[in-house]
């Protein structure tokens, strides 16, 4: 079942992809469009004097069009910094300029964005086209990974979303290092340490357990360097939920943050592949239920249309191939009725195959007469 939050979620992220497309197609004929991109929990009086400032440069512009260009776009976005008493919760991206398509008339637009996910850059860019890539970067499919760098001394939990790791927590051990003992201390010590280790690793699978819920994460990576990882991998430490979501156990050097960023370049491989069967298990269901239950199912842009003005849709699997107009269309009937949306790219063999359905089909609630 779909949760409620993640549809709000991804209605949000449809909503900017429709006004990313927009403002990738404008252009200016010289450096004129202003993009102006304010991370989350910033002063925005800062962002305000920035602004002035960049103001009172931008009349010392010689040509007279670039100028009037410039300064009408800087002083929209003042107008409009201006009206906010404080920074919206995720950040702010504003984006203005002339977008007249006839030389020497003015049409002075703005776009202002409080986006689904945080802004995590300040940036003020002028330049022939509105600066959008850290909006689409937000767009991108973003699976969520558990990862779990550890050795005997340490461990670190966290997320990835996209491209972003999202630091959990540290823990810290005292299973103590190497020792030189001789004799039969030297076995007690040895049997008391491994008895420590294997405390640690009861920690560390606890608190897996308790931040990474199966249900909820794509997949877990787990790191770190010598056999340590193996053994807590092996051992009976992680709930058998979690255990079957491990995707891979990778050699790295640290255990830190920066062993948390090796972890992830040397997992690139998994990634990618385990991102792949997102779509690949959408157009399985779509494809079984096609030559087993085809009445449950719409295909083509006519049909799915009839079946989402009936409220029929559960899910509307759609290409990002299809045309703006038809996707609008079809993506706000399907939020309408309370259907969800999963987009197939073009980049892969499930994309080829929702192209040969004509591009968009639709699994339904309730057979259609």
């Amino acid at each position: 079942m779909v949760n409620q939050d993640d549809k709000i979620d991804k209605r949000a992220k449809l909503k900017l992809r429709k006004i990313v497309r927009d403002l990738s197609k404008k252009r200016a004929r010289h450096t004129e469009f202003i993009s102006v991109y304010i991370p989350a929990g910033y002063n925005i009086q800062g962002i305000i004097d920035q602004i002035s400032g960049e103001l009172g440069t931008s009349r010392n512009i010689k040509t007279t069009s670039t100028r009037k260009n410039v300064t009408g776009a800087l002083e929209k976005i003042l107008q409009t910094l201006r009206l906010y008493k404080k920074t919206p919760e995720r950040g702010l991206a504003l984006f203005s300029g002339n977008v007249s398509e006839r030389e020497g008339q003015m049409d002075f637009r703005i776009w202002e964005i409080e986006p689904p996910e945080e802004i995590r850059l300040k940036m003020y860019k002028c330049d022939q086209v509105f600066y959008l890539e850290p909006l689409t970067e937000q767009l991108e499919n973003k699976v969520v990974y558990g990862l779990l760098v550890l050795d005997r001394r340490e461990a670190n939990l966290a997320f990835l979303k996209g491209k972003h790791i999202v630091p959990i927590m540290r823990l810290d051990s005292m299973v103590p290092g190497k020792f030189r003992v001789g004799g039969q201390s030297a076995q007690r010590f040895a049997r008391t340490i491994e008895g420590m280790a294997k405390d640690w690793y009861k920690k560390v699978g606890d608190r897996a357990t308790e931040n990474f819920n199966p249900h909820q994460i794509s997949g877990l990576i787990v790191g770190g360097p010598g056999p340590t990882k193996e053994d807590f991998v092996n051992g009976d430490f992680l709930s058998t939920d979690l255990k079957k979501k491990i995707l891979a156990v990778k050699n790295i050097g640290y255990t830190d943050e920066y062993g948390l960023k090796e972890l992830v370049e040397r997992s690139e491989d998994v990634l990618k592949e385990s991102e792949a069967m997102i779509e690949k298990k959408v157009m399985e269901k779509l494809l079984t239920m096609l030559a087993t239950r085809k009445e449950m199912i719409a295909k083509g842009e006519q049909k799915v249309r009839e079946a989402l003005a009936a409220g029929a849709v559960s899910e509307l699997i759609i290409s990002e191939n299809i045309s703006d107009d038809v996707f609008d269309e079809l993506t706000d009937k399907a939020y309408e009725t309370g259907a969800d949306v999963i987009i197939v790219t073009n980049k892969t063999q499930e994309g080829k195959q929702i192209e040969s359905l004509g591009n968009v089909a639709a699994i339904l609630r309730y057979a259609l007469a």
